[in-house]
């Protein structure tokens, strides 16, 4: 005969009240299938656990020994049940998140600061990689839900647009151009530009490689870094120019300026990405919470 919970239970309340009737009725049972779960648990242990006389009901020492251990074990059931109900709902988790460096500047610290208000329980871990370390991340099952630049993802994977701005030219300080309101794009042709490289972001290479070709000139690569605020870093040192999303103006790097595009409408954007075919209910209320903040973002 194996020990079951539904025994302990009996035990536990046949302990406390000292009295069949009222013990079984604590666990919604008659008396007789009370008193044979009492025996089966008996059997199961391998000793008396309680002495039944005319006197009443007691304990033994077995009894006695058995019951804390008895208790544990049903207060231990119980927890491990609150906790799977809440892993269930996407109250309490780890979240391991992947983000590009302009998403410090594209609201990803105000979106990481409600959730934590919100939901407390979940323990946010982040990650700051490129787009295609992420996408691999992702394959690996190292990262549960990433923000990168491009949504050219395989199945499984989903991608949801975040934000999307546009894309301004970045300069050093004493830039000719940097005197101006808004720059055409050509104006720069004969500059070295610091450029994403491709192996860290082949989609956001090619988008300003693109640019530069519909402008009509071909870039003249001087530089290639495998950050936003790397290549802002390198244009203030007086390195070269480059194309940025227009956040990183907030980025507080001294030296560079940036100016408006005057003939590029390309836009510079920012996906969700995650893999939906993994359970993660702690994952699946950060993107509802961060669907209600795009939402109250918009108003």
């Amino acid at each position: 005969m194996a020990m079951e919970f539904r025994h302990l239970r009996c035990f536990v309340a046949l302990a406390d009240e000292l009295h069949f009737g009222r013990a079984a009725r604590r666990v919604a049972m008659s008396q007789p299938p009370f008193s044979v779960n009492i025996r089966q648990l008996e059997e199961a242990v391998g000793a008396r656990l309680f002495e039944r006389d005319s006197r009443g009901v007691r304990l033994t020492a077995a009894g006695e020994a058995f019951r804390p251990h008895a208790t544990s074990l049903l207060s231990k059931a119980e927890e491990a049940k609150a906790l799977a109900r809440e892993v269930d709902a996407g109250a309490i988790g780890r979240l391991r998140v992947g983000f590009v460096g302009s998403m410090l500047f594209r609201g990803l610290p105000a979106m990481l600061q409600r959730f934590r208000a919100s939901q407390p329980r979940i323990e946010l871990v982040l990650h700051e990689l490129n787009s295609q370390e992420q996408i691999q991340a992702l394959a690996s099952d190292e990262l549960d839900l990433a923000f990168l630049h491009t949504d050219r993802v395989q199945p499984p994977l989903t991608a949801q647009l975040i934000s999307e701005e546009q894309f301004v030219a970045c300069m050093p300080e004493g830039h000719p151009a940097a005197a101006r309101r808004r720059i055409a794009l050509a104006s720069l042709s004969d500059e070295p530009f610091v450029l994403f490289s491709r192996a860290a972001s082949p989609d956001y290479h090619a988008r300003i490689i693109g640019m530069c070709h519909q402008a009509g000139f071909d870039p003249r690569i001087g530089h290639e870094v495998r950050h936003w605020l790397s290549v802002v870093a390198v244009v203030a040192q007086g390195m070269g120019v480059s194309l940025v999303p227009s956040p990183m103006e907030r980025s507080g790097i001294r030296g560079a300026v940036f100016r408006p595009l005057s003939d590029a409408a390309m836009l510079s954007t920012v996906f969700a990405v995650w893999n939906p075919e993994v359970d993660l209910p702690a994952r699946d209320r950060f993107v509802k919470e961060m669907g209600r903040g795009q939402g109250r973002a918009a108003q």
